[in-house]
Protein backbone atom coordinates (compact mmCIF):
# COMPACT_ATOMS: atom_id res chain seq x y z
CA UNK A 1 0.00 0.00 0.00
CA UNK A 2 1.16 3.67 -1.00
CA UNK A 3 0.30 7.07 1.09
CA UNK A 4 0.71 10.06 -0.40
CA UNK A 5 2.91 11.97 1.98
CA UNK A 6 3.66 15.19 -0.09
CA UNK A 7 0.92 17.08 1.30
CA UNK A 8 1.04 16.49 5.43
CA UNK A 9 2.21 18.81 7.78
CA UNK A 10 4.75 17.44 9.59
CA UNK A 11 4.54 18.46 13.57
CA UNK A 12 7.10 17.74 16.70
CA UNK A 13 6.06 17.75 20.20
CA UNK A 14 5.73 21.22 22.20
CA UNK A 15 8.11 19.24 24.55
CA UNK A 16 10.86 18.78 21.66
CA UNK A 17 11.77 22.35 22.24
CA UNK A 18 14.63 22.82 19.70
CA UNK A 19 16.36 19.33 19.84
CA UNK A 20 17.05 18.02 16.80
CA UNK A 21 16.45 14.08 17.91
CA UNK A 22 12.92 14.02 17.45
CA UNK A 23 9.66 12.41 15.69
CA UNK A 24 7.54 13.91 13.52
CA UNK A 25 3.66 13.09 12.95
CA UNK A 26 1.20 14.43 10.68
CA UNK A 27 -2.26 13.95 10.51
CA UNK A 28 -2.70 12.72 7.09
CA UNK A 29 -6.02 13.41 4.55
CA UNK A 30 -6.88 9.32 4.61
CA UNK A 31 -7.92 9.93 8.36
CA UNK A 32 -4.49 8.03 9.44
CA UNK A 33 -1.26 9.84 11.45
CA UNK A 34 2.29 9.27 9.80
CA UNK A 35 5.24 8.93 11.91
CA UNK A 36 9.15 9.72 11.33
CA UNK A 37 11.97 10.31 12.52
CA UNK A 38 12.89 13.97 12.43
CA UNK A 39 16.48 13.84 11.34
CA UNK A 40 15.35 11.55 8.30
CA UNK A 41 12.35 13.21 6.79
CA UNK A 42 13.25 11.25 3.31
CA UNK A 43 13.83 8.00 5.36
CA UNK A 44 10.58 5.23 6.41
CA UNK A 45 7.28 6.81 7.96
CA UNK A 46 5.28 4.68 9.95
CA UNK A 47 1.41 4.72 9.48
CA UNK A 48 -0.76 4.42 12.46
CA UNK A 49 -4.42 3.72 12.35
CA UNK A 50 -6.93 6.24 14.13
CA UNK A 51 -8.10 3.73 17.17
CA UNK A 52 -3.86 2.26 17.32
CA UNK A 53 -2.73 5.78 17.58
CA UNK A 54 -5.17 6.88 20.45
CA UNK A 55 -4.28 3.83 22.14
CA UNK A 56 -0.58 4.90 21.98
CA UNK A 57 -1.42 7.78 23.03
CA UNK A 58 -3.46 6.97 25.94
CA UNK A 59 -0.36 4.57 26.96
CA UNK A 60 1.29 7.32 27.13
CA UNK A 61 -0.99 9.65 28.76
CA UNK A 62 -1.24 7.12 31.75
CA UNK A 63 2.32 5.41 31.59
CA UNK A 64 2.15 2.35 30.86
CA UNK A 65 4.17 2.42 27.92
CA UNK A 66 7.35 3.10 30.10
CA UNK A 67 10.19 0.61 30.02
CA UNK A 68 10.06 -2.46 32.66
Amino acid sequence: MSIDLSAARWFKSSFSANQEACVEAAHLSSGEIGVRDSKDPTGPTLIFGPTDWDAFLTGLRSGTLGRP
